[in-house]
């Protein structure tokens, strides 16, 4: 499978492995939704994901209570009850709502099934954070015996981005809470991975976040040179620190994109410059800034 394939496949998410995804009045149609006791279903024992934004969570049950559920969860049957295999958030939401029930498709998956299927739903969604993919992937490798070949084929990435999201959990505890937290990007991390003493990788990572250092600058730290301080530009003055709204704005960009960006505003315009260091990081940031795979 090229690269090109294996993104379309992940484009397509749940409906390249599940069949397509019926909407709830589809599925009635078709006699496959079931109305199942909320109580009943546990959450998915694989899910990757590990933490849930409350907000988005709120405005979702808005929506259910607005317009009801407009594609059902899917589950499987396990032990008497079920085991969610998609659409975690919208149960979380219901059961904020109090609902008793909700509409579900009901499928018969095994376990290493169950886990691709969060990966790629929640990758999808751009849900997870570069370390929870790479725990995910890690699990199918130490509990599935899955080779990262495999993996890249399941998930719809290339290889050499399941290497490298794998290389992330060899960084120290607290500097992958950092990279988990969105303070630093994948670039960053990449960066650290590259210091030959590991004892330093804590307080380089610390120094990136607080003087807020590029991609490129780490790197040069990362080799032993010295990084260059910041120079206003010849005839400008003194460089202006960016004020509290760009900064917000360039850590917003960079959270979701997860990747070096910086904005400059220049009169009532400006300019947004957003980096990539592979050829992989470029497809991955062209599908996320255009919703679906670059096709050139």
């Amino acid at each position: 499978m090229t690269d090109r394939t294996a993104r379309r496949r992940l484009g397509r998410g749940l409906e390249a492995l599940l069949g397509p995804a019926p909407t709830t009045a589809q599925a009635r149609a078709e006699g496959a939704l079931a109305q199942l006791p909320v109580h009943q279903i546990r959450p998915n024992p694989y899910q990757p994901r590990r933490s849930f934004d409350e907000a988005a969570l709120t405005e979702l049950a808005a929506s259910l209570e607005a317009a009801g559920l407009l594609q059902p969860i899917v589950v499987r049957p396990a032990d008497g009850g079920y085991e969610l295999i998609a659409g975690e958030r919208r149960l979380r939401a219901a059961e904020t709502l109090g609902w008793r029930e909700i509409g579900a498709v009901v499928r018969d998956v095994d376990d290493r099934t169950l886990l691709t299927l969060a990966l790629v739903e929640n990758l999808q969604r751009d849900a997870l954070s570069p370390i929870d993919e790479a725990l995910g992937y890690q699990r199918l490798v130490e509990e599935f015996a899955v080779s990262q070949g495999a993996i890249a084929e399941l998930i719809g990435r290339s290889r050499p981005a399941v290497a490298n999201a794998l290389r992330l959990l060899k960084l120290p505890d607290d500097v992958q809470d950092l990279v988990h937290r969105g303070e630093l990007s994948t670039g960053h991390a990449r960066a650290l991975l590259q210091v030959v003493d590991a004892a330093t990788i804590p307080a380089l990572a610390r120094r990136a976040v607080d003087d807020a250092l590029s991609v490129r600058e780490l790197e040069a730290l990362a080799r032993g040179d010295r990084v260059p301080q910041r120079r206003p530009r010849a005839g400008r003055g003194r460089v202006r620190k960016p004020d509290a709204e760009v900064r917000r704005v360039e850590d917003t960009l960079r959270r979701r994109l997860k990747t070096d960006v910086f904005v400059a505003r220049r009169g009532k315009g400006g300019r947004i410059t957003i980096n990539f260091y592979s050829n992989d990081d470029l497809a991955r940031l062209l599908e996320l800034l255009l919703g679906k795979p670059f096709d050139g």
